[in-house]
């Protein structure tokens, strides 16, 4: 880009864009109307600087990709005054080009020049040329009949970087690479006195056949002094001329040239009265000329911001394409390099991992220009020709299969300008607008349009980043937008068009993700900049390269970014945007560093830490989001990081008596390191501080034992989907064909959720203790599973797979299995149990409460703190009700069983969420109606779990005062129960008597009744 200001307005501007490559050097025409340029793409061009186009251009020079690797650096020259021809050098020979056709009129060269010329320059007087080469020689030409008339060798042979000549000519000044000024004295000195004096003798006839007519100067004396004061005057005309062409570029405006005439009237002498009234008269005519200009209607001229011409497509990873040795991407996975001059024409892929694939040697026969690289393939893209269109190939390496190459046309007229390869499907971007995804094989995918011509693309896992101009730019900035989506099972697009966040007058430099998936990008400036996906899909910078940058024109070109450990890979290029491929460039690693105020301080330090680890900890939650596996130490280890920095920036805010910073830094504490932090503040007595922070640290209990809670309830829907499937007559019988079985299961649901709130094994086993004299089906700890199971015909209703059958022999049956009520029906929490002696009777021993669909849940330890008052009558008020709870589960379990499911089902009364269902069952079928019935109770429960314990207290209590028989019937027999343990020892004696005499006994036999009437004779 070359851009050219009006040193009296540095508003105008004019931007001449085309050389792709840095340019060496730029020479304005003597006229203003042109410029010519030579750049390091090889090419020089002919500029018109009024339309801002470029008129011709010549491939003379060697391609290079900067300044400091170009072997000349190509000082044009144009003619001087006239500007008809400009020279260039070339090579060892000057190529001299007319200003007419742009055709090359002939060549200057010598025997003495050995090396590459670097600069040359034309003389005054434009008759006259010098050169200078990179090994010293000087050459001077007459460039009329193309003889050499000067040689010069520098003494050191250093490069030749400047000629200057003296605006009288004789002297020429240069300067070489190393800063030394030099002088040429007497060059082409007779050449140069002669054509002076000719010139001089030439203007003073001229001036002389103004005075043809003049009569009144006979005496030749005086005739010989008025020609050689008006040869004086003629001098200092040229000399002024010569001045003004140096200090007054005027950029395409005329030049009156004639006003230094005007002097001609201010003379004394008397002789010059009869000139006077011609140039009166010429005079005049110059002020009608300036007039009739000033009458001439003036056209509008725009003053405002001009637009910014568009930033081309990027590769990320990429050098410029019109090098001959370039990289076509570099990023983590490896590396492509492409040799295209006339020997060969390959790409050469290597691979960092070499267990991922070989390194491969390409033919680049199709000329491509485009390619990405991934771990399963390698994709590639080239322009259309006139004769082919563009092309996309793919090197599928992962393949199982032979075919794994596959290549795809565009259509006619559509050019690829980006690409990029993702986990199973590649992308690349059209001019037609369009972005084309294919899978993996070659198939094609969705084919979306995009809001403007693409810059960059980039592909990681199921994530394309797309960075596309939203608009035309002015004043030098670019107007760029960012779309995100994810191309998995579930499509969704992150980013829709967000602005691109771009410093002033600065470009896109770089696009990707980090190795852990993070989407990132460069700008020319060296700024690096990263997704934050915790505070909104928003940018931030965590880089500034050119801090690390020792010169001005030093920059750190990126190969890839990652987040653990935090490193920024990047290739030092010095003097130089694009690293050389030969010899293999070093990859160096830069930290990162976000940019926080006072980061010279220990608080800045600390607060740039924590929260560079907060951006960086963001992958490890969208890496667990979307299933993928990560390093849980890792996270853990960062955690650990984040929380020691808190501490210290606590301990640092209590030294400096910022206690109200103090708590805003407690609130990002976790509960422990709360705890210490209220100890740090007892200790360093600021009492207020620990009681703001037991406050705060109630409040994160709380908050912590609710997330428990949740986890907990979503555990077990989770174990209790996995543990128990019904079949699928049980899915598709009706609700109200069987609404005893619904009301049995959603009872068993109610009993777990009251069982869940037991935290108090002391009271649980005090209870069950005391009901095991009454239980009849309770039988050894020992045994986890009944000896015997059957399962109901399904003709009875739904039945449960996982009930136990009553067995209908007597106490003396080989199975000894006692009868037990449904498992289901009674699953609850298990409770730790008191160890029993081996000598207590079998009836007195408990039974195990069977919980196969049930996760264990996790202990709810209290947290304890400073200052905690108020706390024991409330725990000895719920220690009250769970007591109530044990009871009553205890009551329900030691229950008598009916004698078929049938009875159970009609005679068990309906628990509170059953009433609780009842009511809001509508309601659940409105909001899905699509719900099947076990549906719709997983739905209820999770409502009514949601309900605050209060409300639940009440259904339950409604449940237990209903009106019906056998909720009557139960609590009488509950009562029952309750006096029953109340007896005394000899009641209880008597009971059991009574009890046993009830009961079916076995006939006897002979022996037997014969020892019993032995027994009782011996005790009359």
């Amino acid at each position: 880009m070359v851009k050219v200001v009006d040193v009296n307005d540095s508003s105008q501007q004019k931007t001449l864009r085309g050389h792709d490559a840095p340019v060496l050097s730029v020479a304005f025409d003597p006229k203003d109307i042109f410029l010519a340029s030579a750049s390091c793409d090889g090419f020089v061009r002919v500029w018109k600087i009024a339309d801002q186009e470029c008129v011709t251009s010549w491939p003379l020079l060697e391609k290079s990709n900067d300044v400091v690797n170009a072997k000349s650096i190509c000082r044009l020259s144009w003619q001087s005054r006239s500007g008809k021809v400009l020279a260039v050098p070339v090579g060892k020979s000057v190529k001299l080009y007319s200003r007419d056709y742009w055709d090359n009129t002939f060549d200057l060269s010598d025997d003495s020049i050995t090396q590459t010329l670097n600069v040359v320059s034309w003389s005054p007087c434009g008759r006259y040329l010098a050169a200078g080469s990179i090994d010293g020689n000087i050459v001077v030409w007459n460039v009329e009949n193309k003889k050499c008339l000067e040689r010069v060798k520098h003494e050191k042979s250093y490069t030749i970087c400047g000629l200057a000549w003296h605006p009288r000519g004789g002297q020429i000044a240069y300067t070489d690479n190393e800063g030394n000024l030099g002088l040429l004295e007497n060059v082409a000195d007779l050449i140069e006195k002669a054509s002076s004096g000719k010139v001089s003798a030439t203007v003073a006839k001229d001036y002389d056949d103004l005075f043809d007519g003049d009569d009144e100067y006979e005496d030749g004396q005086s005739q010989e002094n008025l020609r050689d004061l008006r040869a004086a005057m003629n001098t200092v005309v040229d000399e002024d001329d010569d001045d003004d062409d140096e200090l007054m570029p005027s950029l395409s405006r005329p030049r009156h040239r004639g006003s230094f005439l005007d002097d001609d009237n201010s003379t004394d002498s008397v002789p010059l009265q009869p000139v006077g009234a011609g140039e009166e008269a010429d005079e005049d005519q110059a002020l009608g000329t300036k007039i009739s200009s000033l009458a001439a209607p003036v056209k509008a001229v725009y003053d405002g911001p001009m637009p910014t011409p568009r930033q081309r497509p990027l590769q990320p990873g990429s050098t410029p394409a019109h090098l001959m040795h370039r990289f076509m991407v570099w990023n983590s996975i490896g590396i492509v390099r492409c040799y295209s001059d006339e020997e060969d024409n390959a790409i050469d892929v290597e691979f960092h991992d070499t267990s991922i694939h070989h390194a491969m040697h390409l033919t680049n026969t199709l000329n491509h220009t485009m390619c990405d690289l991934s771990q399963e393939a390698i994709l590639l893209g080239c322009k259309s020709t006139d004769e082919l269109a563009s092309k996309l190939q793919c090197l599928h390496f992962s393949s199982w299969d032979a075919n794994k190459e596959w290549i795809v046309d565009l259509p006619k007229g559509e050019d690829a300008e980006a690409l990029c390869l993702g986990q199973g499907w590649a992308a690349v971007a059209t001019s037609s607008l369009l972005v084309r995804i294919f899978m993996m094989g070659g198939a094609q995918r969705e084919v979306f349009s995009l809001p403007g011509p693409v810059v960059s693309m980039a592909g990681h896992g199921d994530q394309l980043i797309i960075v596309y101009h939203r608009a035309t730019g002015f004043d030098g900035e670019q107007c760029l937008g960012v779309q995100l989506m994810e191309l998995g099972k579930k499509k969704k697009q992150v980013l829709h068009g967000d602005p691109l966040s771009l410093p002033k007058k600065s470009y896109l430099a770089w696009l990707g993700f980090s190795a852990e998936g993070t989407p990132c990008y460069a700008d020319s400036e060296g700024i690096v900049q990263m997704m934050n996906r915790a505070l909104g899909n928003t940018w931030t910078p965590v880089c500034n390269t050119r801090e690390h940058c020792k010169g001005k024109s030093d920059h750190y070109w990126i190969v890839g970014i990652h987040e653990n450990p935090q490193q920024l890979r990047c290739i030092p290029c010095k003097g130089a945007r694009y690293p050389p491929t030969l010899p293999r460039p070093a990859v160096a690693i830069l930290p990162f560093s976000l940019p926080y105020c006072q980061t010279a301080t220990e608080k800045g330090q600390m607060e740039e830490q924590f929260w560079r680890s907060m951006l960086f900890q963001n992958h490890f939650d969208y890496l667990a989001a979307s299933g993928y596996e990560y390093d849980e130490n890792a996270k853990d280890q960062a955690v650990k990081e984040q929380q020691e920095l808190l501490m210290k920036m606590f301990a640092l805010s209590c030294k400096l008596e910022r206690e109200f910073r103090c708590v805003e830094l407690a609130e990002l504490m976790t509960q422990n390191v709360v705890n210490l932090a209220i100890k740090y503040a007892s200790r360093s007595k600021r009492l207020l501080l620990a009681q703001r922070l037991n406050e705060l640290a109630l409040e994160k209990a709380a908050e912590q034992a609710a997330a428990e809670e949740e986890e907990e309830k979503e555990d077990f829907r989770a174990r209790l989907n996995a543990g128990y499937s019904r079949t699928d007559t049980e899915w598709n019988q009706s609700y109200h064909h069987h609404r005893p079985t619904t009301a049995q299961h959603t009872d068993d649901t109610e009993d777990n959720e009251e069982q869940e709130d037991m935290d108090t094994e002391d009271i649980a086993s005090e209870r069950t203790n005391r009901l095991n004299s009454v239980s009849p089906c309770q039988t050894s700890p020992e045994k986890k599973t009944p000896k015997a199971a059957t399962i109901v015909p399904s003709n009875q209703g739904r039945s449960n797979p996982f009930k136990v059958s009553s067995n209908s022999k007597g106490p003396g049956s080989t199975s000894g299995q006692a009868r037990c009520a449904n498992i289901l029906d009674n699953m609850t929490k298990s409770v730790k149990k008191p160890a029993m002696s081996s000598n207590q009777p079998a009836n007195k021993q408990t039974s195990p409460v069977l919980k196969p669909l049930m996760p264990k849940p996790k202990s709810k330890q209290a947290q304890t703190t400073l200052f905690q008052t108020g706390t024991v009558k409330s725990n000895s008020t719920s220690a009250e009700q769970k007591e109530s709870k044990v009871e009553l589960v205890a009551a329900e379990q030691t229950a008598p069983p009916p004698a078929t499911p049938e009875n159970t089902e009609t005679k068990r009364p309906k628990t509170g969420f059953q009433l609780w269902l009842e009511e809001n069952r509508a309601d659940i079928i409105a909001n899905d109606p699509d719900l099947e019935e076990g549906d719709i109770i997983k739905e209820g429960m999770s409502r009514f779990r949601s309900l605050l314990p209060e409300e639940r207290m009440v259904w339950t209590e409604k449940a237990k005062g209903g009106s019906t028989n056998a909720v009557a019937g139960d609590t009488k027999k509950r009562k029952h129960m309750e006096d029953e343990n109340k007896e005394t020892p000899e009641n209880k004696k008597n009971r059991s008597d009574d009890t046993s005499s009830t009961k079916k006994q076995k006939p006897l036999d002979h022996s037997t009744n014969l020892k019993l009437s032995s027994f009782a004779f011996k005790k009359d």
